[in-house]
């Protein structure tokens, strides 16, 4: 059924345009990452992914998920990705 705002349960016009750029947003991150040959900024750039995606979550009225992926994939991940790498090579060699 259409309401004003379009059909109903789509967000609205100004939100679906912030929801687009962010996920614009974290598959230009995505590529960095994976492009990248220095791990620590591919840590970084993954870091940034969790951040706008627990963003993106929250404007998808899911805010248990949103603090659970910014826990967890910003915080605790980053975490261990860096001690392992500060074990390692920082940058790839090839």
């Amino acid at each position: 059924m259409a309401t004003r705002e379009g059909w109903a349960g789509s967000p609205p016009m100004a939100e679906a345009a912030m929801i687009e750029a962010l996920l614009v947003c974290i598959l230009a991150l995505c590529l960095y990452a994976v492009e990248s040959k220095d791990l620590l900024f591919g840590t970084i750039a993954l870091s940034a992914i969790s951040l706008l995606s627990a963003l993106l979550f929250y404007l998808l009225k899911a805010p248990d998920v949103a603090i659970t992926e910014a826990a967890v994939g910003a915080g605790v991940s980053t975490v261990v990705y860096v001690w392992a790498i500060k074990a390692t090579e920082r940058k790839d060699l090839s």
